[in-house]
């Protein structure tokens, strides 16, 4: 095998990261939990009116959680897929030269937030929630030549863990109110 065809080891083939499917999966439920009960709950004149936006606001909140990271060997693009973007249109990507720095900012929660900044002075909020979040940080400081070493989750596990399984238990509750037969 010749040297021509192996990669070089700070190559980057063209990487995603959505985002972590424990959140993804808390906000959706979270959302149904939320707005699925609205209908049964409202009066017999108001059901279609509240039926008919569910799908509408499903859709909305399956675009938010489908933003995406995706790095290459140029540079770092946070952004949407197509199906949505034209929708949300909001996103950013940088060229790894342009990017200057890390700037944390604390969180009124008491965690941190990282911004990607750049030589002209902008300032880029670095995804905190994606997938395989260590091997994107890895990633991420290796095309940067930025130390990564202390950018933690945004928050733990846990916290997703707790609200998904407070979500699922508000739908099973649900579902167990909806099917028992009224007397």
């Amino acid at each position: 095998m010749n040297s021509s065809s192996q990669a070089a080891p700070d190559h980057v083939q063209l990487r995603r990261y959505p985002m972590a499917p424990l959140i993804r999966f808390t906000l959706i439920s979270l959302y149904l939990a939320l707005v699925l009960p609205l209908p049964l709950l409202a009066p017999a004149e108001l059901q279609a009116w509240l039926w008919a936006p569910l799908p509408l606001g499903l859709a909305v909140i399956l675009a938010l959680v489908s933003e995406q990271v995706e790095l290459s060997e140029s540079g770092i693009r946070v952004g949407h897929p197509s199906w949505c973007a034209w929708l949300l249109r909001r996103g950013w990507q940088l060229n790894w030269d342009q990017i200057s720095g890390l700037t944390p900012v604390a969180t009124s929660q008491g965690g941190r937030v990282f911004y990607v900044r750049t030589e002209n002075g902008s300032a880029y909020l670095l995804p905190q929630r994606v997938q395989a979040f260590e091997e994107f940080l890895g990633q991420f400081g290796r095309q940067s030549g930025l130390d990564t070493s202390s950018i933690g989750r945004i928050s733990p596990p846990w916290t997703y863990q707790l609200l998904a399984g407070l979500s699922a238990a508000m739908l099973l509750g649900e579902l167990v109110w909806a099917l028992k037969p009224m007397s």
